[in-house]
């Protein structure tokens, strides 16, 4: 068995990252072959379940 050389470890890890990342893309189009329709009526600006505060017609309720 020869040493590698940093040169060919590196190409050889390249080619690695760019097998795993194809892989990860395949994966995650077959999870979610059709992307969600967006919200409708939905609350605008952030997302409130992320702050802990929900508005609706101007009246805020804490969770």
């Amino acid at each position: 068995m020869t040493a590698l050389t940093p040169d060919q470890i590196a190409a050889r890890l390249k080619q690695a990252a760019e097998r795993a990342n194809q892989e990860a893309a395949a994966r995650r189009a077959a999870e979610h072959p059709h992307p969600l329709p967006p919200e409708r009526g939905g609350p605008k600006g952030p997302e409130p379940t992320r702050y802990g505060d929900w508005e609706k017609k101007g009246l805020i309720s804490d969770f």
